[in-house]
């Protein structure tokens, strides 16, 4: 039996084991909601049970719409034990992109937050083949489990759970229409939780504040899973709230905690910064974007260290790391790769890697690269190669082996930490009968790093206005998605090929910014 057969990495025993050694110390706090390692590791036994006797068996998804809660990171652990696969959604979708990725994933089972049942219930109305639905409320999955759906031809598949079975699923707006859905594996999370703690140095006695959206992999794998693996304690926040941030540091004495730059830039903009108590705030972690060198400079004026660093869900998500002392000398740059993480440059035309100084594409590789997209081969195929995850970014690697992210080769632009990809946006504008033709960009924002702008030309004969475009986004897209200004054009400047030359559009936005300036 091989070792990935023997389960050694699987993240089920993490609670089992911390329920044997710190049986009472705190591992969830949710908004005054207490959970032991003792109490976490057997309601995740019990629901797991549960959830097998319904007739899953090992693969089987199960779909949440849900905030950070006490309630989700038990229906994970059992998902871990059971070998089921958590795929959390995104509460800031539309209906109709939920739907979407709800068909996509194909889970036996929906567990929805009371808060979010309206959203739920929007979604299943738009499915051919509506998900059997179950409540986080009142721990109604714990007390029944409605029956999955599942295909009555295939026999469930049962066993010892495995390394490299799946266990998180997590959408990602990739270059396309539509969402991809990357497998991260047991294996996965375990190695870059591991790598993730010869960084963050956490220990047992560490309070976690988190922050991050559970529908995103940093939500579990920045920070979390590694203070459940150590036995500290973890205090969830379901949304983020600067006032509340700077309150719950200062009276539950946060030692860590991660965020994105924009996070960071609310916290510092609050009335209550320069005052609160953050000397127990030994550790930040910024992800999604660069920290900017002035909040850089106030965040370290209050004595807190902070570690950047650059990944994407499909490595688990971390690659690249800078840690707190080279912070102050390479503004901007991402670091190096954490450890068990292995890159390299490549010449984005001819593939052929490039060593010392280089500019080119990213790769990535190591025990941290995700399992391949969820039932899509040809977008695996695309991205794995060789063993080798192309990411699609371009890196300037300088002689000491520091990293500086400098653009996508990838349409996709990071708001708010959120991903997102022009195409999404404009395959709904595209069904506005007032559009034409439409471009989407990515454009440099103070507060939330960048926004989307759309670039429009009229359908001659219906008219429409910036208003009535917006109105209708809002009814198919995420409020983050909807472009915060509409430019009108007589043509979209394409290449020869069709593609959107962006660049080209980037440009006249700025002409037009510095316009307005004047």
């Amino acid at each position: 039996m091989t070792q990935a057969e023997l389960g050694l990495h699987t993240i089920g025993r993490w609670t089992a084991e911390r329920a044997k050694s710190t049986p009472e110390r705190i591992a969830v706090d949710d908004r005054g909601v207490r959970l032991t390692y003792s109490t976490l590791d057997t309601r995740a036994e019990n629901l797991a049970q549960l959830l097998l006797d319904s007739g899953l068996g090992i693969g089987d998804r199960i779909a949440t719409l849900s905030g950070n809660s006490a309630d989700h990171v038990v229906l994970f652990f059992a998902c871990a034990k059971a070998g089921l696969v958590l795929v959390p959604l995104s509460w800031r979708l539309s209906p109709r992109e939920i739907a979407e990725q709800l068909a996509k994933a194909d889970p036996a089972l929906l567990v929805v937050d009371e808060e979010f049942s309206s959203l739920a219930d929007a979604a299943l109305k738009l499915m051919v083949d509506p998900v059997p639905t179950a409540n986080f409320g009142l721990l109604a999955i714990e007390l029944s489990v409605p029956t999955p759906k599942r295909d009555p031809n295939l026999e469930p598949v049962r066993g010892p759970v495995r390394d490299d079975d799946a266990l998180l699923i997590t959408f990602t707006s990739g270059t396309t229409a539509t969402p991809k859905a990357p497998v991260l594996t047991h294996s996965n999370c375990f190695w870059t939780n591991l790598s993730l703690s010869m960084v963050a140095n956490l220990t047992s006695e560490d309070v976690v504040l988190s922050v991050m959206p559970q529908y995103h992999a940093g939500g579990w794998n920045i920070q979390p899973l590694l203070a459940w693996w150590l036995g500290a304690t973890v205090i969830l926040e379901r949304t983020f709230d600067p006032g509340r941030v700077l309150h719950l540091i200062t009276q539950r004495k946060i030692t860590s905690m991660m965020g994105v730059p924009a996070n960071y830039l609310f916290l510092a903009e609050h009335p209550d910064f320069q005052s609160a108590d953050l000397s127990t705030l030994k550790h930040a972690i910024v992800g999604g974007a660069p920290m900017p060198e002035p909040l850089l400079r106030l965040w370290h004026s209050r004595g807190v260290s902070l570690t950047q660093g650059y990944g994407l869900t499909e490595a688990s998500p971390n690659v690249l790391c800078l840690a707190d002392e080279d912070a102050r000398d390479r503004v901007g740059s991402a670091g190096k790769p954490y450890p068990h993480v292995q890159v390299k440059v490549v010449d984005p035309a001819t593939g052929e890697e490039l060593s010392g100084a280089a500019k080119g594409e990213l790769l990535v590789g190591g025990p941290g690269v995700f399992q391949g997209y969820f039932r899509d081969e040809e977008a695996t195929a695309q991205t794995l190669r060789d063993g080798w995850l192309h990411t699609g970014d371009l890196v300037d690697r300088d002689a000491d082996g520091y990293f500086r992210i400098i653009d996508r080769l990838k349409d996709i632009f990071i708001t708010g930490g959120e991903s997102v990809a022009p195409a999404e946006i404009e395959s709904v504008l595209h069904g506005h009968p007032g559009v034409a033709d439409v471009a989407v960009i990515g454009v440099p924002d103070e507060r939330w790093g960048e926004v989307p702008i759309g670039f429009v030309v009229r359908r001659k004969g219906v008219p429409t206005d910036e208003i009535e475009l917006s109105q209708f986004c809002q009814q198919q897209l995420a409020k983050y998605k909807v472009p915060k200004r509409f430019f009108w054009l007589d043509s979209i400047p394409r290449s020869g090929s069709n593609k959107v030359m962006r660049r080209v559009l980037e440009a006249q936005y700025q002409m037009q910014a510095q316009m307005e300036r004047l």
